[in-house]
């Protein structure tokens, strides 16, 4: 009882520092014409929104990829989506086509603010808290303490809540976590669908694919090629598999459309750089 306790007070301790966080001002704010990446944030809402879905990693009048064109994997770009319609019922002049570039207010921040701090409380700090209460031969006070600088990493809390950099990737080192935890509990299954969101939410999960894959691996030869090892096998790859045709399934309709989003996401032709991408830091 008293380590659910504590564990309630370190995450409002933990909510309270990013709202605080977020109260102050953000990179980019009312500097045209880029506006930062808040406005990238704001943008992707408004094209996922106004665009149908095979246009939205193509450059084109209404898309202007310089312009803080999409780069991320699909799963970011149906969250922004989800984004944008709370965005549209609020106030549809934030997601506007066009007319919303450069939209600043305190409402909008204060909704932006809001989504990040929501992805939050919904996928990254309920794993942080899952994996600290199962840490094993390790005392109460020492999970606590965990999970208290886990949630205060400053790192973190500046670049979603204070730079506005790249946010959300709670996002996608939540999925990471509870991958872990899947693999961790010999939910290989769900630890890996766990992890594939993760890299189909932000491609820079792929710095965490190799030891994930590689354990896992580990844990079929283990169980024996030649019999449970193999199944697991089989049925890990199904996973892997359905859940990446599942994200990816709206840009398999043609093959310029899968190749013109692996183009955003790597974009080795343009030397892994873009004036939109420079202008950030």
């Amino acid at each position: 009882m008293e380590k659910w306790y504590l564990m309630t007070v370190v995450v409002l301790i933990g909510l309270t520092v990013r709202w605080t966080v977020s109260l102050n001002s953000y990179s980019g704010a009312g500097k045209p014409p880029m506006f930062g990446d808040y406005e990238a944030q704001r943008h992707w809402q408004e094209i996922t929104f106004n665009l149908p879905v095979k246009q939205w990693y193509f450059n084109s009048s209404d898309n202007n990829l310089p312009y803080w064109g999409l780069d991320y994997p699909p799963l970011t770009a149906y969250h922004s989506l989800l984004c944008a319609y709370v965005a549209k019922f609020i106030n549809p002049d934030w997601i506007a086509l066009h007319t919303s570039r450069g939209y600043e207010s305190q409402a909008h921040k204060l909704f932006m603010r809001t989504t990040v701090l929501i992805a939050d409380l919904l996928i990254y700090i309920p794993a942080v808290v899952l994996y600290c209460c199962c840490l094993k031969e390790i005392s109460t006070k020492k999970k606590i303490a965990n999970a208290l600088c886990i949630l205060l990493y400053p790192g973190l809390i500046l670049i979603d809540y204070g730079h506005f950099q790249n946010i959300y990737n709670s996002v996608s080192l939540g999925f990471a976590l509870w991958g872990v935890l899947g693999v961790s509990c010999d939910c290989d299954l769900l630890g890996s669908l766990a992890f594939c969101l993760a890299i189909n939410y932000k491609q820079m999960e792929l710095y965490h694919a190799l030891p994930f894959f590689c354990f896992l691996l580990g844990k079929c030869f283990k169980k024996g090629l030649k019999g449970k090892g193999f199944v697991l096998l089989v049925k890990l790859a199904c996973i892997v598999v359905a859940s990446f045709v599942l994200c990816w399934l709206p840009f398999f309709t043609e093959r310029e459309q899968t190749l013109q989003v692996l183009r955003r996401l790597f974009p080795v032709d343009r030397g892994l750089f873009e004036a939109s991408f420079v202008l950030r830091f």
